[in-house]
């Protein structure tokens, strides 16, 4: 994909699961803490929910091993609030 995207395509990655298989989601954006210490990745697989047809969204942080990228659910309370803030920091720009 060249980088003169217009607005309409999507960003496709793949991500690979620990059981060795691998799917394709929509790179939506990145997030990056306040302290620059974590980033957080949010992708779509592309599923609808509710009568309105909204798109389900997915939040992880990514972690570095050597040259590795793992992605790991947030579940700790005070992180998940502080992804939140990110998130609408980016909504109101």
């Amino acid at each position: 994909m060249n980088n003169n995207m217009s607005t309409d395509k999507k960003k496709m990655i793949v991500i690979k699961n620990q059981d060795g298989s691998s799917m394709n989601v929509e790179l939506i954006t990145y997030l990056i803490s306040d302290d620059q210490i974590n980033t957080y990745l949010v992708y779509s697989k592309g599923e609808i929910s509710g009568a309105d047809g909204d798109e389900i969204i997915y939040i992880s942080k990514i972690l570095q091993n050597g040259n590795d990228l793992f992605l790991q659910g947030i579940e700790d309370d005070k992180e998940w609030n502080n992804v939140q803030t990110l998130l609408k920091k980016i909504a109101n720009a």
